[in-house]
């Protein structure tokens, strides 16, 4: 018997409150935003599966809709918000574009169409070097208050503001590479020469 152990958690009733708070209800009543913990939140994987005993050894090979975790680091919050079912297309555009054939076996590689729409990852909470960031009530609706702004934005302001934060990260990291290259243990204080 194969037995899957994962950490779960669920999200604290005030981190809820806030989210719903800040993002209101979809039209099945329930909240626009969520949070979940990574290793808890399961979804649909179609294809080929290998389960493989304690040692690595091959059990069987089949091909099947499984639930497994969605997002990774499995070990973080991810804040998640709600899609209707008409973002996915029709149920025939659904199939169209999800399936996949292995073996002779027709399997949807995304799940059975979401017929009561689906939750989709908008934010991971970590820290600046993607450390664990605890999930606070006032961290959660900060989030949710700004994806919501930034939906109502013009999409030349969005692009701009992605740019910006990719030149942002550019920058970080070519300090950080000059930092450990320049006077750093890599090079011991060495110049740096190329030879071709």
């Amino acid at each position: 018997m194969i037995q899957v152990l994962r950490e779960g958690h669920e999200a604290p009733a005030a981190v809820a409150r806030r989210l719903e708070i800040a993002g209101g209800a979809n039209r099945l009543g329930e909240p626009n935003y969520r949070a979940v913990w990574g290793w808890s939140r399961l979804g649909w994987i179609g294809g080929k599966w290998q389960d493989r005993d304690g040692d690595g050894g091959l059990l069987r090979e089949t091909v099947e809709l499984r639930r497994a975790p969605k997002y990774a680091p499995h070990d973080r919050w991810h804040i998640e918000r709600w899609l209707p079912p008409e973002a996915y297309g029709s149920p025939r555009e659904w199939y169209a574009q999800t399936m996949e054939r292995e073996d002779g076996v027709s399997v949807p590689a995304l799940g059975p169409y979401p017929v009561r729409g689906e939750y989709e990852h908008c934010f991971t909470l970590s820290g600046p070097r993607g450390e664990f960031v605890q999930l606070t009530p006032a961290a959660a609706e900060y989030i949710a208050l700004a994806i919501e702004r930034g939906r109502h934005l013009p999409a030349s302001e969005r692009r701009a503001a992605v740019d910006e934060r990719d030149r942002r990260a550019e920058r970080d990291y070519d300090a950080w590479a000059w930092d450990v290259l320049g006077d750093g243990p890599a090079l011991q204080g060495s110049p740096f020469v190329t030879v071709l």
